[in-house]
Order: C-alpha cells, then sequence, then structure tokens
C-alpha cells in the first residue's frame, strides 16, 4: 500500500511540476509567446514552428491550446493558423518528453535550489516568477526519478502484474486507458512519461504502451475542448479541429500496429522507455505533417459541426475578456485594457450622438444614446467583475499599477455615460417639452466645447494605453484650456442676459448645467494623465504656455494652476 501511494505521490508531483513551470512561463513570458502566436499566422510553416516553440516553453500543449482559442475566440486569428498551432504543440510536448527522458539528476537539485532563492527574494518580479519556472522543472525531473523508484517494487507484486496483464495489447482499450489517465493527470506530457516508465519496469507490453501513448494524445484533445466549453463556437472549433485530428491519427496507426510492434521488438539495442519515447516523437511528427495540408479542410468541417449562434439581446456582450487568461495577470489585464478602450468608444459615440440631438433635435439619437448607455452598464461590470477575479497575489508591482489604472478608467467611463445620459434628459426636455432653443451664440460655444470635449477624451484614450508622457502633459495642458474656456463661455452667457437676449433667458438653466456636466466630462476624461506622470511632474506644467483664447487674470491662473497641480481621487481631479 506504501508503494502505490508513493507512485501516486510521485505522480501528482509531477503534475504539479509541470503546473508550476506553465504558470511561471506565462507569468514572464505570457505577452511575448501571446505576440509570437498571434504574429504567426501569415504562412503555415510559421505557425507549427510557433506551436512547437511555445509548447515547448510552456511544458503543455493545453497552455498553448487555451491561447489559441482565445485568439480565435476574439477575432485575432483564423481557424487554419490556429489549427497549424495545435499541430505544431503535438510536436512541442513529443520533444519535451524526449528531453526529460535524459538522465538530469543532477539538474533537480540545483533547478530547485536557484529557483526557491529567486522565487523568495524577488516573488513579485519577472526574475521571481522565473524562479518559479525553474522550481517546476526541477520538480518534474524529481518526479520522474521517484516515479521510476517507486515503480521497481510494484513488479514485485502479484495483484499489479495480474492488473496491467488485463490489458492485452487490444489498441481501442488501451488508447480509452491511456486517455483517461492524461485526463486524470491533466497532461499528456505525464501520462506519457509515466507509459514509458512503467515499460522501462515492465509492468506493461510495447503493444500497450504505444495505446496508452496514442490514447494520452487523445485524452489532452478531449481536455482542450472541455476547457474550451466557456469560449464561443470559434472558439471551440480550435479545440475540435485538434480532437479530430487525433483520433484520425488513432484510425491510421491501426492497420500498422501489429507490423510496427514486431519491427520494434527486434531492435534489442534499445530500452523499453526509449522506444515508447521514441515512437511518441515520430508518430506525433509523422502524424501533423501528413494532416498539416488538410488544415483549410478540417476548419471548414469544424466550422459546418459548430455554426456560430447569434444571440442578440440588445446589450453588448465583452469581447476581449477571455477567462482562459485570469492565471496569467499580464494577459488577463491586456484583454481588460482593449474591452476597457471599447467601452471608451462606445462613451464616444454617444458624444457624437449628443451633438446631433443638440444641434438637430433627433429622436433617432436620443434612443441611441440611450442604447449605448445601456451597453456601456454591461461592458463595465462584465470588466469590473473580471478584474476581480484576476489573483492580486500573483502580480507583479507594474501589473498592480495597471490593475488600478483600468479600474479606475472604467469607472470614471461608466460615469461618463450615465453624465451624457442625464444630459441627453435635459435637452429634451427642454427642446420638446418647453420648445424652448439655444442662441445662435450659445449654441455656437456649446458646440466648441463639445468638440475639445470630445478630443480630450480621445487623447486620454491615447495615454490610457501607450503610457507616454509627453502625451500625459498635453492632456493636462488640455485640461487646463478646457477649464479656462469654461469659465470664459460662462462668464459670456451672463454678459447676454444683461443684454436681454430673450433665447439666452430661456435656456439660461440649462446652458450652464450642460457647462458644468462637461467641465466633469472632461475630468473623467483626462484622469488617465495622472496615473502616467505620478511623480509630481505636474507640478510644472502651469508654466508651459499660455491659454491660446485669451490670457487669464492672475488669481484665475492661479486657481487653475491649483487644479492641475493637486489632483483629487477619482474622476473628478479639480
Amino acid at each position: 500500500m506504501l508503494t502505490l501511494l508513493n507512485l501516486l505521490s510521485a505522480i501528482a508531483l509531477l503534475v504539479w511540476g509541470t503546473h508550476i513551470v506553465r504558470t511561471g512561463i506565462l507569468r514572464v513570458f505570457g505577452s511575448q509567446l501571446r505576440r509570437i502566436l498571434s504574429h504567426s499566422i501569415n504562412r503555415l510553416p510559421l505557425a507549427f514552428a510557433a506551436g512547437i516553440g511555445v509548447t515547448a516553453l510552456v511544458q503543455s500543449s493545453n497552455a498553448t491550446a487555451l491561447l489559441a482559442t482565445s485568439f480565435v475566440s476574439q477575432g485575432l486569428m483564423a481557424l487554419a493558423p490556429a489549427l497549424t498551432i495545435m499541430l505544431g504543440a503535438d510536436v512541442g510536448t513529443a520533444l519535451m518528453a524526449r528531453v526529460l527522458t535524459f538522465d538530469l539528476s543532477w539538474l533537480s537539485p540545483l533547478l530547485i535550489f536557484a529557483g526557491v532563492l529567486l522565487f523568495l527574494s524577488r516573488k513579485q518580479t519577472r526574475i521571481g516568477q522565473l524562479g518559479r519556472a525553474f522550481i517546476g522543472l526541477g520538480l518534474i525531473i524529481l518526479a520522474l526519478q521517484l516515479i521510476v523508484a517507486a515503480a521497481l517494487p510494484i513488479t514485485e507484486s502479484r495483484g499489479i502484474k495480474v492488473l496491467f496483464a488485463s490489458l492485452t495489447g487490444d489498441l481501442l482499450l488501451d488508447a480509452m486507458v491511456g486517455a483517461l489517465l492524461a485526463m486524470a493527470t491533466y497532461s499528456s506530457l505525464a501520462a506519457v512519461l509515466l507509459t514509458a516508465t512503467l515499460a522501462s519496469a515492465g509492468l506493461i507490453s510495447l503493444p500497450v504502451a504505444i495505446g496508452l501513448v496514442i490514447g494520452a494524445n487523445i485524452g489532452s484533445g478531449v481536455l482542450a475542448f472541455l476547457n474550451s466549453s466557456m469560449q464561443s463556437a470559434a472558439g471551440r472549433r480550435v479545440a475540435l479541429g485538434s480532437l479530430l485530428y487525433k483520433l484520425l491519427g488513432l484510425l491510421l496507426v491501426s492497420p500498422l500496429l501489429h507490423p510496427l510492434v514486431n519491427w520494434m521488438n527486434e531492435q534489442q539495442t534499445f530500452e523499453a522507455a526509449n522506444l515508447v519515447i521514441g515512437f511518441h516523437l515520430v508518430y506525433n511528427t509523422l502524424r501533423c505533417l501528413l494532416m498539416l495540408p488538410t488544415v483549410r479542410w478540417m476548419a471548414r468541417l469544424c466550422t459546418l459541426l459548430l455554426p456560430e449562434k447569434h444571440l442578440d439581446n440588445g446589450v453588448a456582450r465583452p469581447r476581449h475578456l477571455d477567462r482562459s487568461a485570469l492565471e496569467t495577470p499580464s494577459l488577463a489585464l491586456s484583454n481588460a485594457v482593449r474591452e476597457t478602450l471599447r467601452i471608451g468608444d462606445l462613451v464616444d459615440h454617444m458624444l457624437v450622438r449628443l451633438q446631433e440631438v443638440l444641434q438637430r433635435d433627433e429622436q433617432a439619437s436620443g434612443q441611441e444614446i440611450r442604447r449605448l448607455d445601456d451597453d456601456v452598464d454591461a461592458l463595465y461590470n462584465a470588466v469590473k467583475l473580471y478584474l476581480a477575479q484576476i489573483p492580486r497575489e500573483a502580480m507583479a508591482d507594474a501589473d498592480a499599477r495597471r490593475w488600478a489604472e483600468i479600474i479606475e478608467l472604467a469607472v470614471n467611463l461608466e460615469h461618463a455615460g450615465d453624465t451624457i445620459e442625464h444630459m441627453l434628459g435635459k435637452l429634451q426636455h427642454h427642446k420638446t417639452a418647453r420648445r424652448h432653443s439655444f442662441s445662435e451664440k450659445g449654441l455656437e460655444e456649446l458646440n466648441e466645447m463639445h468638440e475639445q470635449l470630445l478630443a480630450n477624451l480621445r487623447l486620454g484614450l491615447s495615454v490610457f494605453l501607450s503610457g507616454d508622457r509627453q502625451g500625459a502633459r498635453q492632456l493636462l495642458r488640455e485640461k487646463r484650456r478646457f477649464r479656462v474656456r469654461e469659465r470664459r463661455l460662462a462668464h459670456a452667457h451672463v454678459e447676454r442676459l444683461s443684454q436681454q437676449v430673450v433665447q439666452s433667458i430661456e435656456t439660461s438653466s440649462l446652458h450652464l448645467e450642460l457647462i458644468a456636466d462637461m467641465k466633469r466630462l472632461n475630468s473623467f476624461f483626462c484622469s488617465s494623465a495622472y496615473a502616467v506622470l505620478e511623480d509630481g511632474e505636474t507640478g510644472a506644467l502651469p508654466s508651459e504656455g499660455a491659454d491660446p483664447f485669451s490670457p487669464p487674470h492672475p488669481a484665475q491662473d492661479a486657481a487653475d494652476a491649483a487644479d492641475v497641480e493637486t489632483p483629487k481621487a477619482g474622476g473628478e481631479r479639480g
């Protein structure tokens, strides 16, 4: 019983080691690996090589499958290149199985020791996460040694011999067992290495080992398909195509199994473990190369088997919030950034529609604004919940700051959407219910403020995306100019009241309220500059150039300087 427990614990250590390597590598190089895969879609050989390289690095074809399915789900990659990447991932897994069967016992303690030092000393940095990957790789090598040591006594157990004797070389039965083994260990790599160890210990025959290896490949395909259940139909097609390719491999090798086993048995110079690992490598390489020209046909078949279901409930749904990336903060934050920028685009559209209502009182534009505000609310809630699921303890300092920037901008954009909808209600009440209209000069002034507000929104989104310090300085200068213009136009409106302009008198309260709302919106849109210039640099901004419209009063200039120099929490910073 103790021997069996030792074997199970060694298998668990092998699975845990592959998990640690995968998460560590993705946290350090996740963005780069994502970029490599996304840039490998123009030529199929390049995509095939990218699948091999990424899988060899992260020690898991399932991790590569998650990346590829997320790309297809988000519309960043066509199905055929994604299937090519998955074929390369199968070869990458076979290559790593070959590497890990070499005598690397001297490397295990070195990797674990160095990894622990790096991880504990610099846990929240890229170096610390790289140390985490070293620990995982050392544990994989150590686990393989423990599996061999634990399997040796088992060979003397009569019960275990009877159990494995029930596997008589029936390919379908052995493949099913191998698939279950891969699903239980959550890794085809672990299942193949375990199979090689069992064959080396004499617990299973060579035909059984070959069946288990083929089944392990199928099991990894089933795992990838199950993991893609939360993806769109486009993402699930990647996992389905990969699974179908592995089932086709089983059909192709079935007629050749007995001649192949006879030939392998004649190779007396090779150990059983080497024969199993060699078969795994050659089988996957030949299978994937033979099927590489058929990826476009497979893509069409998967599209027919999994058609897209169009569900339109009138509310926008998130496009970029890939749940499979949550374990890798850098990837998850990139997804959240893209979805937040999408919210910014919706707010931009709301502002454009608001100007149409302001000028021509179009009812269709008002309805569009209300619909867009519902979309903004839905996407904001999705981004908020997505960010809440990212493990904060695994974030580096830079990622933690970016997390705060994203949630702050998302909150500000949601408030901006609500403010624009309130502005719409005020406009429609005065222009429709009361039949009031702005004076020609007043409407011109509001249009000027609106255009500057729209420009500041677009500049603010650009600064948020790029983190450009020069753009952030320009954004704060534009915020100051907007504040100066807001004061001047408010004074100009009061001047028209003193001149008894009837239209100005009728719309006075609405005019001043719209100016105040635009001032609030401008604060929301310019807030991203403060995160970029968080070192007190904003204190130098008031001296950089004067307001282009008119020289302000010294007291007014001092108030504007205080507004720029002293940012407050939230969207309203002055």
